[in-house]
Formats: structure tokens, sequence, C-alpha cells
């Protein structure tokens, strides 16, 4: 049945939130036409947990949101562990991992579709998570490559943020550079990696929450649209 294959198909992460964010009245794997939900709550809600990208939700959503309450829950690993086991499943190891997890995290997954957050149906929810990330004892070697392939594993949920409207992005990003800004500007404003902060810069501009206005440079230049920033007062 297309229920079980779901359940089979999910990671131990995935299955745990599932449990996690249950409420009563909810309904597991819920065939609806030819698509499989992860949870329909009593009130009608369609809600899928992606720990993923968000492009495989491409079909569900053009099907399914004009009709349809969507909400997209996304986890980050807002602490997380490295434990190591041998084939026994004895923990050799376990150790924190000096990196954390931001919401902003959520703009490497709005590419997919970042016109869609302005949606009246849709949330997106992040998820802060403390998670284990549980490996075998050591990395393999693969064609040269370093491979340290492993589960998440839910320990405990931190923290819930709703995404509902475009300025909640901009509410989430918190104070911009006042005046028009690249994006390795960007990146120092939010301390976040390069390609993050095309990604936001990538998002905002396609739901006009900037624009561009002419280049320092090579390097583009964008800035703040009036009416986001007079919202944001």
């Amino acid at each position: 049945m297309p229920s079980s294959i779901g359940v089979l198909r999910e990671g131990p992460l995935h299955a745990a939130l599932k449990r996690a964010l249950a409420a009563p009245g909810d309904r597991h794997e819920v065939a609806l036409g030819r698509f499989v939900i992860d949870i329909v709550r009593a009130d009608g809600e369609l809600v899928e947990i992606q720990t993923g990208g968000f492009g495989p939700l491409g079909p569900k959503l053009d099907a399914l949101l004009d009709t349809h309450r969507f909400r997209i829950v996304y986890p980050v690993a807002a602490r997380r562990r490295i434990v190591r086991v041998n084939g026994d499943g004895e923990v050799l190891s376990a150790r924190t991992s000096p990196r954390r997890g931001s919401p902003l995290e959520i703009f490497d997954r709005l590419v997919s579709f970042p016109s869609l957050i302005g949606h009246p149906h849709l949330t997106i929810e992040v998820v802060q998570v403390a998670e284990d990330h549980v490996r075998a004892p050591a990395p393999t070697r693969v064609r040269r490559r370093t491979r340290d392939p492993g589960e998440r594993r839910l320990v405990d949920v931190l923290e819930r943020l709703e995404l509902t409207h475009p300025g909640a992005l901009l509410e989430l990003l918190g104070p911009l550079p006042p005046g028009p800004f690249t994006t390795r500007e960007l990146a120092c404003a939010l301390q976040c990696r390069p390609l993050l902060a095309q990604r936001v810069v990538y998002c905002l501009r396609a739901l006009e929450l900037i624009v561009a206005v002419g280049k320092r440079g090579p390097a583009p230049l964008h800035v703040l649209c009036p009416q986001a920033a007079a919202a944001l007062v």
C-alpha cells in the first residue's frame, strides 16, 4: 500500500518528528489522490516533513496548494552530537559538533520556489532540534573521496518558527545593511556563508522585497524596497 512505502522510505529523524509533532486527531501517511501526505491534521491541514530539499514537493504543491492548507516542516540542527557506533550499534564515542544550524538555512530550500511563501494556503515551519548524527566507527574512502554517512536522530524539539508571509523572511533576517549592499556585505551582516547570502538575495528579489540598484565595481548592489522597509517600521 502507498502508506507502507512512505514509512519504509523515511529516515529516523523524519519518523521521530512525525511523532513529536502529532496532535490529537491527526492521521499519518494518508493517500490523497496520487500522493501520500505525511500528516493530515484534524482540521484538514496537510503537513509534509522535509529533511532535504524542497524540490520534490513541487508536484504536491502544484496539485494541492490551491485547494488545501499546506504546511512544510523543515528541521534545523541547532545542537548536534556526532555519535560513532560499531556494527552491533554499541556507542564507541560521542562528541558535540561545533556546527550549529540556523533558521536562515531555510533559504537554502526556498530557492526551489521562493514566490510560494506569499501563497495564502502555505505555512513553512522551521523546527530547531537537538539531534544525534549516528555514524560508523570511521569515515570510508570511495573513489578518492572521504564519505562519512550517517543517520539523523531526534533528541529534542527546541523551538518552532512559522513563516506565513514574505515579510516574515525579513523579520527572520533581522536588520539589513542600511544602504545598498553587495552579497558579500550581506553575508558579513548575517554572519553566514556567501552561498547562503546569494540564496537569500535570490529569494528576496523573487518576492520583490529587495531591488537591484546598480553595481559597486563588478558586484551587483541591492537595497530594501521602500514598501518592505515601511512595513518593518
